[in-house]
């Protein structure tokens, strides 16, 4: 029987639907029957991650773990979350359920050792910025981590809030294009789309710049769990 993949979205509505379409155009299929299921629960009931964090907004766990259970009541054979910041809370997450549990900050992890790079940008909301997960995940493989110095970050901030989340396309990009920058400068070979809103505004916002996409490295990463096969492989 064909294994299936589980979503735990709503972190935000457009991230989940940017995972769920990489899980797509990534699965080597020539025809519909040979893509892979997939389950989503787009529990936007999901408290902000950052404000649970930084200044003790509403635990968001409790509603990240109706929607693992969901979907392992659903069948899945694996679940993803496509929110970097809710990666702080994996931890507490995971005891909740028996179905394996892909780490979305491990796995883009591997990839960039994986390409041999040593120093990496990280865009990312102020809660994984913060939080350190990645810093964390990254220091144990030997890679080093640069961030935007405080004035960029708001800028990163408004493309991811007031951006994206709000579904405002004439956004000022001109602070974050000097958040880039300023990374570049700071020696990183390659930038790391920290935040699942980010992909999402390199596409519609067509920037073009260096980048990792974790989106794209866990929707990868899941579609070989469940033994499908990925373009390119």
């Amino acid at each position: 029987m064909k294994k299936t993949i589980g979503i735990v979205g709503g972190m935000g509505p457009l991230a989940t639907c940017d995972l769920f379409r990489k899980i797509v155009e990534v699965t080597d299929a020539k025809s519909d029957q040979e893509h892979v299921r997939v389950c989503i629960d787009n529990n936007t009931e999901i408290s902000d991650r950052t404000a649970a964090i930084l200044s003790g907004g509403p635990d968001p766990v409790p509603e990240m773990v109706k929607s693992a259970v969901r979907l392992q009541g659903m069948g899945a054979d694996v679940l993803i979350m496509p929110c970097n910041t809710a990666h702080y809370f994996y931890d507490r997450l995971v005891p909740f359920v028996d179905t394996p549990f892909l780490n979305m900050i491990e796995e883009t992890a591997k990839e960039i050792r994986q390409k041999g790079m040593k120093k990496v940008g990280l865009l990312a909301t102020d809660g994984t910025c913060q939080s350190g997960v990645y810093k964390k995940v990254f220091d144990a493989m030997g890679i080093e981590t640069c961030m935007p110095s405080p004035a960029r970050q708001r800028s990163v901030m408004d493309v991811i809030y007031k951006g994206v989340k709000a579904g405002n396309l004439s956004i000022d990009l001109t602070g974050f294009y000097e958040a880039m920058e300023e990374l570049f400068a700071d020696g990183a070979e390659t930038l790391v789309l920290g935040c699942t809103e980010l992909p999402v505004a390199f596409d519609l916002f067509q920037i073009e710049k260096p980048n990792i996409d974790p989106t794209l490295v866990l929707a990868k990463a899941a579609v070989r769990f469940v033994g499908a096969r990925v373009k390119g492989d």
